[in-house]
């Protein structure tokens, strides 16, 4: 019983750490400068997830977040000859983000959430119902 427990948390993780990159995502979706203040652009990031509660332990049920990959789209070139980081035509590369994806992403993970909490919760209803059946 207590492996479900450990399942729905295991979800909760996944589901946090994707939406932590899709907030990444969306924030950094108009940067065209690195770390280091060289022209260029923020590349998309996203979650895979894997199942198999962590990686010692694969064989248990749940679910993890594999890695975090960069997005190989070409960036979005925009013509703006007045930025500071045009090139000698005029045009400047923005990240490889749609905020509309980014969005429906940021829905669908936390509604995975959601069904991630509800799990635990009738979980635990369901405990707590045959202790009371016991005692």
């Amino acid at each position: 019983m207590f492996d479900v427990l450990d399942m729905g948390a295991s979800g909760l993780t996944a589901q946090r750490t994707r939406l932590d990159v899709i907030a990444q995502n969306i924030l950094n979706s108009d940067t065209t400068r690195n770390a280091a203040g060289q022209p260029e652009p923020y590349r998309r990031k996203f979650a895979t997830l894997m199942e198999g509660r962590s990686a010692d332990r694969p064989d248990a049920p749940g679910v993890r977040v594999a890695e975090i990959q960069s997005d190989p789209a070409p960036f979005v070139p925009k013509y703006e000859p007045g930025h500071p980081d045009a090139d000698k035509d005029g045009y400047v590369m923005y990240p490889n983000v749609d905020q509309s994806v980014e969005f429906v992403n940021a829905i669908e993970a936390s509604r995975a959430y959601e069904a991630n909490v509800n799990l635990m919760d009738v979980t635990k209803a369901m405990m707590n119902a045959t202790l009371r059946l016991i005692a």
